[in-house]
């Protein structure tokens, strides 16, 4: 069963079908009260949320079926789309959607979240520089303009003020060399520099540094400390099998506007259950598997190292995500993939997923499945000649 030519390909299509119908479901129950909170109708989030997963749908059919040359040609356009959006965000068609950030852009009645679409640039990109030059990223001068390839796209984020996203780009960065067999050093050098960054970026910031010191004194009576604390009582309420759909009590206040962000794992637990959360992870597990068999079968250094940072992006915000809700980790604002509300983590993190199924469609037992069912279909009839006498 496990040597299925495209088992890698079902179970990465049927992992992510089951997330979004999750997610659904979960962005329709967790968004209901703030969204009437806010004056709109308890469905207003959840149509919206609908709305940009079949666009997302979509697009990731289109990824999953485009060749090497063709994602090496979406990468550079992403990326140069991504720069102008990033710097448009600076502007005065910025916004910070009231959460502080100033990390969307305005255009008309849609809004967007440039950096959320940057991971996906990146993964493409990086990927492509990286195996067009794989000789030189043992040396100095190689890496530096890989890092400045990264680096333009993450001083914008940072300049956004968009720390959760910056360190997922970060993690994006390492996997990414960490699978070409970039020089220890060179990583432990950026690991060490990344941490420094992000310890100033924390001290320099207020609401920030509040959040750190919540996470580490829970009991402070701080505001800031509701939501992690909320979050843990919703997980402890829903037992083995949940309170049901719709009936969490911790979205109606304790989790505030982070129920159907940050903490929907948590409402998801509380209304689930533990066999609702250990589903999900399990759907999460089975997607990085196939993600990683997929990356580790390629022929191709590009499709390697596109399929496997993806999926590294993948798993890298499941687990920060959901160590947020378990009050492992202090908020740092990164979705939980196909479930978090947001049109343009969910867009991008399916465009992730068709790159990851067009690299699966590619594996070396992939193609000679296809070229041996070419081979053996049956010629089309394309006349019918009657070779009947007439009398």
């Amino acid at each position: 069963m496990l040597a299925q030519p495209f088992l890698d390909y079902y179970v990465i299509l049927a992992a992510t079908m089951l997330l979004c119908g999750i997610g659904a479901l979960m962005g329709l129950s967790s968004s209901s009260v703030y969204s009437q909170s806010l004056g709109h109708g308890p469905y207003y989030f959840a149509i919206r949320q609908i709305g940009f997963l079949a666009v997302g749908a979509l697009a990731a059919a289109v990824v999953s079926r485009l060749s090497e040359k063709h994602l090496r040609f979406l990468g550079g356009l992403a990326y140069a789309v991504v720069a102008v959006m990033l710097v448009l965000v600076l502007t005065s068609l910025g916004s910070d959607a009231g959460k502080g950030n100033q990390a969307w852009l305005i255009l008309g009645p849609v809004s967007l979240q440039p950096s959320e679409f940057a991971k996906f640039a990146l993964v493409l990109v990086g990927a492509s520089y990286m195996a067009s030059r794989r000789d030189e990223m043992a040396t100095l001068k190689g890496v530096v303009i890989y890092l400045v390839l990264y680096g333009v796209i993450g001083l914008l984020v940072v300049a956004e003020g968009d720390l959760g996203t910056t360190m997922v780009i970060g993690l994006i960065m390492l996997a990414q060399m960490w699978n070409f067999g970039v020089p220890k050093r060179y990583m432990f050098t950026l690991i060490g520099l990344g941490l420094l960054t992000v310890l100033l970026l924390v001290v320099r910031t207020p609401y920030r540094a509040q959040r750190v010191l919540s996470f580490l004194h829970p009991d402070n009576g701080e505001m800031t400390s509701q939501q992690p604390l909320s979050a843990i009582y919703a997980l402890a309420t829903g037992g083995w099998w949940g309170v049901g759909i719709g009936a969490s009590r911790q979205k109606w206040g304790g989790l505030y506007d982070g129920a159907q962000t940050d903490f929907v794992f948590a409402v998801l637990g509380e209304e689930m259950g533990l066999m609702g959360t250990l589903a999900v992870i399990l759907l999460f597990t089975m997607l990085v598997w196939a993600g990683v068999r997929t990356a580790m079968r390629q022929d191709s250094l590009f499709r390697r190292s596109a399929a496997s940072t993806a999926t590294a992006w993948i798993a890298a915000q499941a687990v920060i995500n959901i160590s947020v809700s378990l009050n492992v980790l202090p908020v740092v604002g990164v979705p939980l993939p196909f479930i978090s509300i947001g049109g343009s983590a969910l867009v991008s993190v399916l465009l992730a997923v068709g790159t990851i199924l067009a690299c699966a469609r590619t594996e070396p037992a992939a193609r000679r499945s296809i070229e041996a069912s070419r081979r053996t279909a049956p010629a089309r009839v394309t006349s019918v000649v009657d070779g009947g006498h007439r009398g």
